[in-house]
């Protein structure tokens, strides 16, 4: 985004526009704010982002005193330029609550919940948990474990379950091979989080694999 892009923004009469914040991996929605030009601005040149607070009056950098700073992967505005879309790396929790999201509450509860359609969406929502609990580190949890040894911890249990997956398998016991399944995914999920490699660029890897053949058959 150049100057002249900045320029081109809508800006409200204060002369701020909303920026929502979402996790460049989890692609969970963290947080909303607003940033003016100075904010902007600053927040292009130094990679982290820098917001204006309206209750105060002045300039905020994320994490400046938490140390749980966002650090800046993207920033895109929408079809109106009415509104940012801040893609972020987060260093820790997003809200001052100590919650890696500030949207921890639903107005609508097990009405959506039971609504879902999606088979795969509990990988969404692990996903978004191990988000979470790689910001917030809530003390006695696994994932917080598994996060604290780093790489080498979270690589060794994959490979520990892939072994027990086999194990299962050459049992030919359905219920072992669910639960050793479940457990490898589960350490995978934590490795792609640790690594920053979201899951969707897994199944995009995935889709193209499909897509290909398909191509390469229709030009044969």
């Amino acid at each position: 985004m150049t100057a002249v892009d900045i320029e081109a923004l809508r800006w409200n009469e204060q002369g701020l526009i909303p920026a929502i914040v979402q996790d460049a991996v989890s692609k969970e929605v963290l947080t909303l704010a607003y940033m003016n030009r100075e904010s902007l601005q600053r927040s292009l040149e130094e990679g982290e982002t820098w917001f204006w607070s309206r209750s105060r009056g002045e300039l905020w950098h994320k994490g400046a005193t938490s140390g749980n700073k966002q650090l800046i992967r993207e920033i895109r505005y929408d079809c109106d330029a009415d509104a940012l879309l801040v893609l972020v790396e987060p260093q820790g929790p997003a809200c001052h609550t100590g919650k890696y999201s500030c949207f921890q509450h639903r107005l609508d509860g097990e009405a959506v919940q039971e609504g879902k359609a999606d088979r795969f969406a509990i990988l969404n929502q692990l996903e978004a948990v191990i988000a979470s609990r790689e910001a917030e580190r809530p003390e006695g949890a696994y994932t917080t474990y598994l996060f604290d040894k780093g790489v080498d911890k979270i690589l060794k249990k994959v490979g520990e379950e892939a072994g027990e997956v086999i194990i299962a398998a050459k049992n030919r016991d359905h219920d072992e091979l669910s639960w050793e399944a479940s457990d490898l995914l589960f350490h995978l999920l934590v490795l792609f989080r640790e690594q920053k490699l979201p899951i969707d660029r897994v199944l995009a890897e995935l889709e193209g694999r499909h897509i290909k053949p398909k191509e390469q058959q229709t030009q044969e």
